[in-house]
């Protein structure tokens, strides 16, 4: 080969490197460079905005996500943009209380625990609402908004040039930005979208799960292991998470079943959902959230209580409830049996120990560490009952409006009623569960629906009325 021929394939081969190298720069810094996630100096904070970590894997495109309920109003289940699936909001902030922001590559948004766990309450209409941390996230309706996600993904108007049209009325992308949207970013996003519609398409031939609940085991099974769909119906409530700390021990359990026996396999399971991966910094989020959950206290009752009769129903309490509800007592979080509590059987019959197996394996597989597995048990738990008022609807299916209702026997009460809507009922301790106005924000449960039956739990039924009053003033101060 003459000298001056391989000179030039030498200066060829530098020039195809240097490229390659810039190309890979580019490459890593627009779709990889990760900037530092924000962090808080308030504790509070941190739990309703802080990342745990799944904005890479499971996160969407920020300008993408801002821009879809503008284009596809007619897949919302109505208007207001993002906060017509129940979404909480707080004035001044850039998201909604339990979606992140970070920047992988791109900005990215995400999900952590505050999008299930944070709840609101008004004492009227008019009234801005107040922010519960750590209470079930009653008013939000998850299926909503996966169903319109996989809609918008599904539309043919989920292209490049409709999407980056509406993205430029927010941003002023620069041109390398808008390339890589038009043929990267946006196309894989569709794509994900629609991937993720297949792996929910199960929920479609079930019962809805409406506002305040999702279904819990279902969603693991199929989405995570890829297990076969077998009908099964277990929509159930968002749980609270305060004093975790007195829910846990030695056989002691967590979750409506009992399936999960410590606080870290509840993180590790629940952050799964939201595409979190098993890496040093997941490690720190779990701890972080672990420690917060476990010295986070309820509220106590906002409205005014009767301190006379609330005593009167500490006996009564102590008497028909505390064995248990009682923290240290011997059945509070333990499973009691479908015999003996009798409620509906769909939950329950949701999980099955090749399940609980099945799903150990994936998630061992993935390497996340100190996870206790999940487990197959045969009934309901029996949880503490802090901050009662701020948890209806009642039974793990929330297919009790309030606790007056709870305290009848089941064939008294009532089979339709509408959840979701977060005006307070201070006499029956619930939300107003009926009315035009509950009617307009709400969703109608109907406890004839299968998985959404509002028998068992026949407890404190025998009372007079005049003892239920007592007792129901006494568990407002719990």
């Amino acid at each position: 080969m003459k000298t001056s021929t391989k000179k030039r394939l030498i200066k060829f081969s530098l020039i195809l490197g240097i490229l390659m190298v810039i190309l890979g720069l580019v490459a890593w810094y627009k779709f990889f460079r990760e900037e530092p996630e924000q962090t808080f100096d308030d504790a509070n904070e941190q739990f309703k905005y802080g990342s745990v970590g799944g904005e890479a894997d499971a996160g969407i495109p920020y300008w993408i996500w801002l821009v879809l309920p503008r284009i596809f109003p007619e897949h919302m289940p109505r208007a207001g943009g993002y906060k017509a699936f129940g979404l909480v909001w707080e004035e001044g902030q850039e998201l909604p209380v339990g979606f992140t922001k970070r920047t992988i590559g791109f900005p990215r948004v995400g999900n952590n625990c505050a999008l299930c766990h944070v709840g609101t309450y008004r004492s009227k209409l008019d009234e801005t609402p107040t922010v519960v941390i750590g209470a079930p996230g009653h008013s939000f309706r998850v299926q909503e908004m996966l169903r319109f996600l996989v809609a918008a993904a599904n539309d043919p108007r989920f292209t490049a040039s409709t999407l980056l049209e509406e993205i430029q009325k927010e941003t002023e992308l620069s041109y390398l930005d808008k390339v890589l949207y038009r043929f990267v970013i946006i196309p894989r996003t569709k794509a994900a979208l629609i991937e993720q519609g297949k792996k929910l398409d199960w929920m479609n031939d079930n019962p809805e799960w409406g506002p305040g609940r999702d279904d819990a085991f279902n969603l693991p099974k199929y989405a995570l292991a890829n297990m076969t769909v077998d009908g099964s119906a277990g929509a159930c409530d968002f749980n609270s998470v305060w004093n975790m700390k007195a829910r846990t021990g030695s056989n002691k359990y967590l979750n409506w079943c009992g399936e999960s026996p410590s606080l870290r396999s509840v993180v590790i399971d629940s952050a799964l959902g939201v595409g979190a991966q098993p890496d040093s910094e997941f490690s720190d989020h779990a701890k972080r959230i672990e420690d917060f959950m476990n010295n986070l206290a309820p509220p106590p009752y906002p409205f005014e209580i009767n301190q006379p009769l609330a005593t009167r129903g500490g006996a009564l309490y102590s008497e028909h409830c505390a064995r248990c509800h009682e923290p240290g007592q011997a059945l509070t979080n333990t499973v009691i049996s479908l015999d003996e509590i009798q409620t509906d059987p769909e939950r329950e019959r949701a999980w099955s120990q090749f399940a609980a197996d099945t799903f150990n394996e994936v998630v061992d597989d993935m390497g996340f560490k100190g996870r206790e597995p999940v487990i197959k048990q045969t009934g309901y738990l029996s949880s503490p009952l802090d901050g009662i008022w701020m948890r209806a609807p009642y039974l793990h299916n929330g297919s009790v409006p309030n606790l007056r209702e709870l305290l009848k026997i089941p064939e008294n009460r009532v089979s339709k009623f509408y959840r979701g809507f977060d005006v307070y009922d201070s006499q029956d301790v619930g939300f107003v569960c009926k009315g035009p106005d509950a009617k307009r924000e709400g969703w109608l449960h109907d406890t004839k629906t299968r998985g959404d039956g509002n028998q068992g739990h026949s407890y404190g039924s025998e009372l007079s009325e005049d003892q239920k009053s007592a007792l129901i003033e006494f568990l407002k101060t719990l």
